[in-house]
């Protein structure tokens, strides 16, 4: 991380290359009830220029894939969904949805490597995009999305996602004019942006990632995004049923996904376990040095009756006991 991409992202505009993300594109008049059947979130009533944050489940409610969905137009005119998934992991995605379709209409396109992304971040982000396009954008709700040309002939869709904790902005093009659009936008006042500060600002914001802060193990309720990610309207899909229960049965889950402020000591490392009067309480999953607050912040689970914010807890690492305090829930304070 360098200080100046950081300070650009928290008060000005930083530009993030996000291409990784795994992108599959599917189609068919089936698409979003087969989608629907399989995820946590409504994908049916999903409006054109409209997405969301959804989670595939097994029938214990467990993550197997974080995905973020969109409706979107293809040039044809046909209506289609455009499904991100964890970099790294569209292949696994494409064979776990082709596993479950029988006899739908719908087609499922693995376009990861024909699509570049970026993620712009920051107060000023709108205004860079104001910029390059030449007219103020419309105020988009989170995972409304829009298409725009850069320059003369790059077909963007813009796409509002505060996955930073900040304003955020995803951008998706056709590869080939990857180097255009950040030219334009690096040009316009954006700073050039590391992986290192993208993964600070996802540890201040409280943003879970698959594989690092959830697997395949963890019950979808304990990864705390279900009031966005969850619709308790919509019909049978896999998994509902222990997601229900958690909700009328015990009304809490057993652990929660939460923040910690290191009060002493260096970041901690993953799988650190947390300790309060001597019990184990507690797990680390993820960890940074938070600029903004002047200390070490984590990310972990944490045990039903253990997640009162300022409660003071201990870190038990390798090097010996860190004293932390229970920030609550993300983002962690530093907005």
């Amino acid at each position: 991380m360098t200080p100046s991409d950081y300070t650009a992202a928290v008060s000005g505009a930083a530009l993030f290359d996000t291409s990784a993300v795994g992108k599959l594109l599917l189609t068919g008049p089936d698409a979003p009830m087969f989608l629907g059947n399989l995820s946590t979130n409504d994908i049916k009533n999903l409006p054109l220029g409209g997405g969301c944050e959804a989670y595939f489940c097994d029938s214990r409610a467990k993550v197997q894939f974080a995905v973020w969905i969109y409706h979107v137009m293809l040039a044809d005119k046909q209506h289609a969904l455009w499904v991100e998934t964890t970099a790294g992991r569209s292949a696994d995605l494409f064979k776990y949805l082709d596993r479950y379709l029988i006899s739908e209409q719908v087609e499922i396109a693995d376009v990861t490597e024909s699509f570049a992304q970026f993620h712009l971040a920051g107060p000023n982000a709108a205004a860079v995009l104001a910029k390059v396009l030449g007219e103020t954008l419309p105020e988009l709700p989170d995972f409304g999305h829009m298409e725009r040309t850069f320059g003369a002939n790059a077909t963007c869709s813009i796409r509002r996602r505060d996955q930073l904790g900040l304003p955020g902005f995803d951008l998706v093009c056709l590869k080939e004019h990857a180097d255009g659009v950040r030219d334009l936008l690096l040009a316009a006042g954006a700073a050039q942006g590391t992986p290192e500060t993208f993964e600070t600002l996802r540890i201040e914001a409280g943003t879970p990632v698959f594989g690092i802060d959830f697997d395949a193990n963890r019950f979808v309720m304990e990864v705390g995004r279900a009031p966005r990610a969850v619709s308790y309207a919509k019909g049978c899909y896999l998994g509902q049923e222990p997601i229900v229960m958690a909700r009328d049965r015990a009304g809490h889950v057993n652990r929660a996904f939460l923040g910690l402020k290191v009060l002493a000591g260096e970041p901690l490392p993953a799988g650190t376990k947390i300790f309060h009067d001597g019990q184990e309480v507690g797990v680390v999953t993820s960890s940074c040095h938070s600029p903004r607050l002047g200390v070490p912040v984590a990310l972990g689970y944490l045990r039903w009756k253990h997640q009162e914010p300022g409660t003071k807890m201990e870190a038990e690492t390798g090097s010996g006991k860190q004293p932390v305090e229970v920030l609550g829930l993300p983002p962690l304070g530093v907005a």
